[in-house]
């Protein structure tokens, strides 16, 4: 019969988790206090109030620090949560076109695509061939190369127009 492993707990060790004979102290001022035996370290912080958190375990000897641990923990929750929420995911968005697209149409479009773009997405751009429109793919080609020319100042291509069966992809990506 195998004992039960010990659960590890995540996060920096504190007060009595601390398993080394000296650590390099920095009090609740910060203020460096030199290399100081672990049980002088304890009694320092249970005098203060305060908890001894491991900051720098791999150093020799490890580096400690006095601090309110409850609080530490919610401050840094506080800054993952506020990372988390300016965070964007980038989305792809999908503009179809025709070879025979009128000038109105495409301008609709376009304005389209520069919206995607000021909201931080991706452009795919995807031109469909219907029957005889596919003897004409040169048409296509000079379409998807106006639309590049005119994101240029805004968006750089990812992905150069190329045939995928009927229809011809190009992918675009914000500045």
């Amino acid at each position: 019969m195998k004992a039960a492993p010990v659960p590890q707990k995540d996060g920096p060790k504190i007060n009595r988790d601390i398993r080394v004979r000296e650590v390099m102290l920095i009090d609740a001022e910060g203020q460096n206090r030199g290399v100081t035996e672990i049980t002088e370290a304890l009694s320092i912080a249970e005098e203060a109030g305060l908890d001894l958190v491991e900051i720098v375990p791999n150093a020799n000897p490890p580096v400690c620090k006095l601090l309110d641990y409850g609080k530490h923990r919610f401050t840094e929750q506080k800054k993952q949560a506020e990372a988390r929420k300016r965070q964007k995911i980038v989305e792809v968005k999908e503009i179809k076109l025709r070879p025979g697209i009128d000038e109105h149409d495409y301008d609709v479009k376009m304005r389209a695509v520069k919206r995607f773009f000021d909201e931080g997405d991706k452009v795919k751009v995807t031109l469909r061939f219907r029957g005889r429109e596919m003897a004409h793919q040169d048409i296509g080609y000079r379409l998807l190369d106006r639309v590049k020319t005119e994101t240029l100042a805004i968006a750089k291509v990812e992905s150069e127009p190329s045939m995928e069966g009927r229809q011809m992809v190009m992918v675009l990506s914000p500045k």
